[in-house]
């Protein structure tokens, strides 16, 4: 039984060694039986140096393999500390921060914190969402007016909603909130993401925009409108997901400064985790962003393939 951690020193005293670090990581994914990443429903053999042999296959493995941590030589020590002070972080922590901090190269920060994302697309905040409702989208990315010229895209015009990355989010009452990246604000596009991600029998609750109007049909639909001042309308409001919207912007505009939009779902996952937890103390956090940890292999060619 480690001991409860609430601030990085204690988080040190936790894990003075490696092996409290692979024996931590062991119990959360297996619990005392170990699993084959190869063969589920082998029969396991324990070798020496914490490896172990899956009997069908005939391969070795760890408690890293198959997971965020396989393939890499950082060890499991640096790993938690940057996962910690990630996760603890409101807004996040830069790559070129992390490297200082845990003492490696920015480029290995980089894919460090890349790999502690793709952890962050937990499956706990991935179910749907119901009875009431918040629902808005938000444009992420700069104004056009401040970019080079080359990075400008064709026939921009400023500050508009088409040059922005579009993404939906949706905020339950008292709940979690789901945001998804989407192609652009077209009916297209965030109505059929809506019907997947709510609930029937909700009660949705919109600004006026014009593309929410076609969920009157199917769906008890309340609205504000926000372009004439009307932020409350008795129970009908969007501050809640407003809220969420100003941690995203804020970190990625005072932290990462610039989001490709190719990347943008697993920091929109980061913050959608970080503010989901956010009733959380700092190890029940710690320990479940571990417990995620599974069948989430990335190699460093798929993500700057992506």
């Amino acid at each position: 039984m480690i001991p409860e951690f609430k601030s990085i020193l204690d988080l040190i005293k936790a894990f003075p060694t490696e092996q409290s670090c692979i024996d931590h990581l062991e119990k959360l994914m297996w619990d005392g039986n170990p699993v084959s990443p190869f063969n589920s429903e082998s029969k396991v053999y324990k070798c020496a140096g914490n490896k172990y042999k899956c009997k069908s296959t005939g391969k070795y493995f760890n408690v890293r393999t198959g997971t965020i941590f396989d393939n890499t030589k950082i060890p499991l020590q640096k790993w938690f500390l940057a996962l910690y002070v990630f996760s603890s972080h409101k807004k996040g922590i830069s790559s070129h921060q992390l490297a200082k901090d845990i003492t490696v190269t920015q480029k290995s920060a980089w894919f460090l914190l890349h790999r502690l994302r793709y952890a962050f697309d937990h499956p706990n905040f991935k179910k749907t969402v119901g009875n009431v409702v918040e629902i808005d989208e938000c444009g992420i990315g700069g104004q056009s007016y401040y970019k080079h010229e080359n990075k400008k895209p064709k026939n921009a015009d400023g500050n508009t909603k088409h040059e922005k990355a579009s993404v939906l989010g949706f905020k339950e009452r008292e709940g979690n909130v789901i945001a998804k990246v989407v192609p652009d604000r077209g009916k297209a596009h965030l109505l059929p993401v809506i019907y997947q991600t709510v609930d029937k029998d909700s009660v949705l609750i919109t600004d006026e925009f014009m593309v929410y109007r076609n969920l009157d049909k199917d769906f008890k639909h309340l609205t504000v409108n926000h372009s004439a001042k009307e932020y409350v309308n008795g129970m009908a409001h969007t501050n809640g997901l407003e809220n969420f919207w100003s941690h995203l912007k804020r970190g990625i505009d005072g932290i990462y400064h610039h989001v490709s939009r190719g990347h943008l779902q697993s920091y929109v996952d980061e913050f959608s985790l970080r503010y989901n937890t956010r009733k959380f103390d700092a190890q029940r956090r710690f320990d479940l962003v571990l417990s995620g940890v599974t069948n989430k292999k990335l190699t460093y060619n798929d993500l700057i393939n992506d």
